[in-house]
């Protein structure tokens, strides 16, 4: 595993509601730490930093426009030269300008970060691999909750956390930890 000099570091909705009650237990209490840990590679290292934002079109949500959940997290507030994304649903790429923004400064790698493990990481994720770009997701720097499947059954976040991991595997990215992304570059 090779880190290039121009991997793109993508934080997905590290804003203010993520960190809600009413989201539910999770796991990987330490991802923000491994997050920020990558954050300040990046930025030592000169490599570019996007910072994922979701508005959410529902009202109830904890990312919607009208409060302050929707903001960044202070210890994720992007730098002036750092690019941000606004999305309305949970794909980064899905009527976004991310692709293209990519495509223009000719990166092709993405180490990928953030919220929901299960939705928007493994959304972003999905889309990455399937649109060709190399795309690593750090397992220990993101995170996810408790949540029923189809039938009504509860899943631990732990659980839920997995299966994501799986479906991306080999197939749309490369799994890795906060130190293999590190020690590559």
């Amino acid at each position: 595993m090779e880190l290039k000099t121009n991997a793109a570091l993508i934080i997905i909705d590290q804003q203010k509601g993520i960190l809600h009650p009413k989201l539910g237990r999770r796991n990987n209490p330490r991802a923000e730490e491994r997050m920020l840990e990558l954050l300040v590679h990046w930025r030592l290292t000169g490599r570019p930093v996007i910072h994922v934002q979701h508005l959410s079109r529902s009202e109830d949500s904890v990312f919607w426009p009208q409060q302050s959940g929707v903001e960044f997290q202070e210890r994720f507030q992007p730098l002036a030269e750092e690019q941000v994304i606004q999305k309305h649903v949970p794909d980064a790429f899905c009527s976004t300008e991310l692709e293209a923004r990519l495509r223009e400064a000719g990166i092709d790698q993405l180490i990928i970060v953030g919220v929901a493990t299960h939705n928007s990481v493994e959304s972003t994720a999905r889309t990455a691999g399937s649109l060709g770009f190399e795309a690593w997701v750090a397992q220990d720097a993101c995170f996810t909750f408790d949540k029923a499947d189809f039938f009504g059954n509860t899943h631990s976040a732990e659980e839920v956390h997995a299966m994501s991991l799986g479906n991306l595997h080999g197939e749309y990215a490369t799994v890795v930890g906060t130190a293999e992304i590190l020690t590559a570059g």
